[in-house]
């Protein structure tokens, strides 16, 4: 378990620089840019993946929706560590889960046994119990940032597992394609802001990224050594992972940032174990 331990260890690295970038005004989106390029040459050089297939219409316009939603969600989820803390973002992005288990029974004619249904249902009051200390206010972005990693990273997994059924062309493959339009648009983007006189470009930003591509790549690739590892027991994976990350995340939460939960919280913690259990055994 040594990969996953690796796997789990970059992705909660992740969310800490995420959460410094704020403390040493660094800018979180030029960040987010450079993290492309480094995460899409990674993918090249380690996982090799066979270009020789051209993308069909339809399976490139997955891959731009993908891309549009990943170099999204990953700013959101800045935002969410920046102001509601590390805990409750990562548990946002681990019980995002529910949501690729329902497009399953929806989409992919899988069957919605009571036992998911009890573990969905935690999940959600785990989501709900999670929410940001203070009063909630619709007007306040503060409260919806969680909520968006959860709908957003979940959507991405649904779009991750129509990537796996892309015939003719790997996962691996398509993941490289990912993270190259990712770095195309992301890169227009900042055209976009030179031209119009607004782009104040930090060359901190852009190691901050180099570092964050890394990390993100990281998790990705001893993720997937992990599965190949436990093969006959991908469950165990999977869940494993997402504790982990959860009980780790709040560890350096606490510990590293002196982040506070309420009863509340403590709650929704502890239910958010119990669903991801529950989800990834039924």
């Amino acid at each position: 378990m040594i990969y996953l331990a690796i796997a789990i260890l970059c992705s909660v690295t992740v969310s800490i620089n995420l959460k410094l970038l704020r403390r040493y005004y660094t800018n979180a989106y030029q960040a987010i840019v450079f993290n492309y390029p480094t995460a899409a040459l990674l993918c090249f050089l380690f996982f090799k993946p066979d270009l020789s297939i051209i993308p069909t219409i339809p399976d490139f316009t997955l891959y731009c929706i993908t891309s549009v939603l990943l170099l999204s969600i990953f700013y959101f989820i800045s935002k969410s560590i920046a102001t509601s803390g590390i805990i409750i973002t990562v548990i946002a992005q681990r019980l995002s889960l529910a949501l690729p288990i329902i497009a399953s029974f929806l989409l992919f004619n899988e069957q919605l046994t009571p036992i998911k249904i009890i573990g969905l249902t935690i999940g959600f009051m785990a989501i709900l119990a999670s929410k940001p200390d203070g009063k909630f206010s619709l007007k306040d972005l503060k409260f919806w940032f969680p909520i968006i990693v959860f709908l957003g990273t979940g959507i991405i997994d649904i779009l991750f597992n129509f990537l796996t059924k892309i015939e003719g062309i790997s996962f691996t493959s398509s993941l490289f394609y990912v993270f190259s339009i990712a770095t195309i648009l992301a890169f227009s983007s900042l055209a976009y802001q030179k031209i119009n006189g607004t782009l104040k470009f930090q060359t901190r930003a852009a190691l901050a990224g180099i570092v964050l591509g890394f990390l993100n790549f990281g998790s990705i690739y001893f993720y997937i050594f992990a599965l190949q590892i436990e093969k006959n027991r991908p469950s165990v994976v999977y869940a494993a992972l997402d504790i982990g990350v959860i009980i780790l995340g709040s560890l350096a939460g606490l510990i590293l940032f002196k982040e506070r939960l309420n009863v509340l919280n403590k709650i929704g913690l502890f239910l958010a174990i119990i669903s991801i259990i529950i989800l990834t055994f039924s």
